[in-house]
């Protein structure tokens, strides 16, 4: 990312020492790289923020799955005492109100544990669905900034043919296409 940055003030730089050559279209051409180089570089940033959102929300899954099976575990742990209690009662008749006593309430605590884990499976689903959302933005993004760029080079070709106009209209596709194709990452 550092290196784009540069990159784009690289560009806006050459895009001056050209406006300073009195040719109008070459000054034309240089302030259009230099607002190329500027959405390239907004469209680079919102691609960096994309994939910083996929990292956290597929961290986010790893975390709320690892809390789901911390509490699959302590379920696992309550269900074994209550079926030991269980056992008691059958065989200590003369306890069976205590040990059945202490069965339900271990059942019960299960339940709220299930509960729990049930809903930190979903939070680690919808957090896995978001962070390939932010991924698909990414990629979409990717493709548009670097349109944007080739655009900024072809552009740099009119200046250097010495007012040929056909770079810099093919530049202008490609730079529309890249703007076109970064905007459909939000739609």
């Amino acid at each position: 990312m550092e290196n784009a940055t540069l990159e784009h003030i690289e560009q806006a730089e050459h895009a001056e020492h050209a406006a300073h050559s009195g040719d109008k279209f070459t000054s034309t051409v240089s302030v259009t790289i230099a607002i190329l180089a500027v959405v390239a570089a907004s469209v680079g940033s919102l691609e960096t923020l994309e994939t910083a959102g996929a990292i956290a929300s597929k961290n986010n899954a790893v975390l709320a799955q690892s809390r789901a099976s911390d509490q699959w575990a302590f379920f696992q742990s309550k269900s074994l005492k209550k079926n030991l209690y269980e056992v008691a009662a059958v065989t200590s008749p003369e306890k069976q109100a205590d040990f059945l006593a202490q069965a339900k309430r271990y059942d019960d605590e299960g339940k709220d544990i299930v509960t729990k884990a049930t809903e930190l499976e979903h939070v680690s689903h919808e957090e896995l669905h978001q962070g390939e959302h932010h991924e698909h933005r990414h990629h979409v993004l990717t493709y548009g900034v670097t349109l944007l760029h080739v655009s900024i080079a072809i552009a740099t070709i009119a200046i250097i043919a010495k007012g040929k106009k056909w770079p810099w209209y093919l530049a202008m596709l490609l730079a529309c296409g890249g703007v076109a194709i970064s905007a459909t990452a939000y739609l």
